[in-house]
């Protein structure tokens, strides 16, 4: 239909557009129903989770008795069970093919096993059993090799076909908790050490290149699917940080939402978003170069969530928490499971272009952003309102009474860096 887009012909276009839109942000908060099912079956909480790289169905869990479970998703059920460690599981991935994955656990031991289940009359044992000298907190796979990384109180790289590591890493002695590579630059490695440390490898040498050293211990870090060399860390401080590798000095946002430790964040297949869980019993989406989180989820039984996955087809989010509960939430939370009609196509995406052109209208964007809390996240976030007023006023009182020049403004960014080490 040919159509003259001159605005003398079309007077009323901007309040009628508006209309819809405000309709369309609150019929979006009305379908917002972001949980979907509750995958039970763990006897203990729930510690961390391994996503499958070739099946969007397949995800694994490691629990605090030592178990491991495979979880079919579109069943919603488990399909096996194996005993894999006494103590804790602390970590686990899969291999890069999807044939086997590996797990490491609080009795010193490295295991890969098979991702198939045992043929009839087959024990349940490993493929492969490393014994350390000490506890594994950490492992992760090479995206593209026979490789994987382990850490402990080093960051030890080990060839699949040998019981003894390539090379060990080392800077500083103090506990590792993590160790990520990346994707894109399959060489590279980053790993959060517990003496506040963010530490990065290249596979290459042997050698650290460079560390930063921050107010607050790190949990861990994860890799920008889509940019090599972006990282976003969760800290202790309540924040995430995300950061450009090549200037360490400042991150390029400072994530602030949270209202307790930050344990766990993994990024969408797009890199735009990523997802955070944290001792306050929250997940949290964040885009990555916003400040504050879109989307909070909570329910009344979720307790301190400790893992948190976002699939790959970056439609779900997988977390996993002390109650022994792995839960499956949508990523968007209002949208529509299913086939849709192509007018509801059509609908859908005309309605999303009015919410994108009205966003910052006052009134509409107080109902896009309004999110009900659990009574004690909604005190603690008021709690910390007054702190941070309270420390802004002391500064600028003390900058009004000091000799001009002597109180330099530190950005907020800066803040929270200690020092960078080459």
């Amino acid at each position: 239909v040919p159509r003259n887009y001159d605005p003398a012909l079309h007077p009323f276009e901007v309040p009628r557009e508006y209309t819809r839109a405000l309709n369309a942000t609150k019929l979006e908060r009305v379908f917002a129903k972001p949980f979907l099912s509750s995958l039970d079956g763990h006897r203990d909480g729930v510690n961390c989770m391994a996503k499958h790289p070739k099946s969007l169905s397949t995800v694994l869990s490691g629990a605090c008795d030592g178990e491991v479970k495979i979880w079919n998703l579109t069943k919603r059920q488990c399909v096996r069970t194996i005993q894999a460690h006494e103590g804790f599981v602390r970590g686990m991935c899969a291999r890069f093919c999807g044939t086997s994955f590996f797990t490491v656990g609080d009795d010193k031991t490295v295991k890969q096993w098979k991702m198939e289940s045992p043929e009839y009359g087959e024990e349940e044992e490993p493929i492969h059993t490393i014994l350390g000298k000490t506890v594994y907190t950490g492992i992760d796979h090479h995206w593209k090799e026979a490789v994987f990384a382990t850490c402990g109180h080093q960051v030890d790289i080990w060839d699949e076909q040998r019981t003894s590591p390539m090379c060990s890493l080392t800077w500083g002695f103090d506990s590792i908790s993590s160790v990520k590579f990346n994707p894109i630059e399959t060489y590279l490695l980053g790993s959060c050490a517990s003496d506040r440390n963010i530490v990065l490898y290249d596979m290459r040498k042997s050698t650290p290149l460079k560390k930063v050293i921050l107010n607050m211990r790190t949990n861990t870090l994860c890799w920008n699917p889509m940019e090599a060399f972006v990282f976003t860390a969760a800290n202790e401080d309540y924040n995430l940080y995300t950061f450009d590798m090549r200037f360490l000095e400042s991150p390029m946002t400072v994530h602030m939402d949270h209202v307790s430790a930050v344990l766990d964040v993994d990024y969408s297949p797009t890199g735009k978003e990523f997802v955070s869980a944290s001792f306050d019993k929250s997940v949290r989406i964040f885009p990555v170069d916003k400040g504050h989180s879109r989307e909070v989820y909570h329910t009344k039984r979720m307790q301190h969530v400790i893992t948190v996955k976002w699939t790959s087809d970056n439609k779900y989010i997988l977390c996993g928490s002390d109650e022994m509960n792995i839960r499956l939430w949508k990523a968007n939370a209002s949208e529509k499971l299913g086939v849709l009609a192509p007018r509801e196509k059509a609908a859908m995406n005309y309605n999303q272009k009015l919410k994108e052109k009205f966003q910052y209208h006052p009134q509409i964007r107080r109902i896009a952003q309004h999110r009900h809390l659990p009574k004690s996240i909604f005190c603690q976030i008021k709690e910390q309102r007054i702190m941070r007023e309270a420390r802004r006023r002391k500064e600028l009182n003390r900058r009004k009474h000091s000799k001009p020049g002597s109180m330099p403004f530190v950005s907020e960014r800066k803040k929270h860096i200690v020092a960078v080490v080459k």
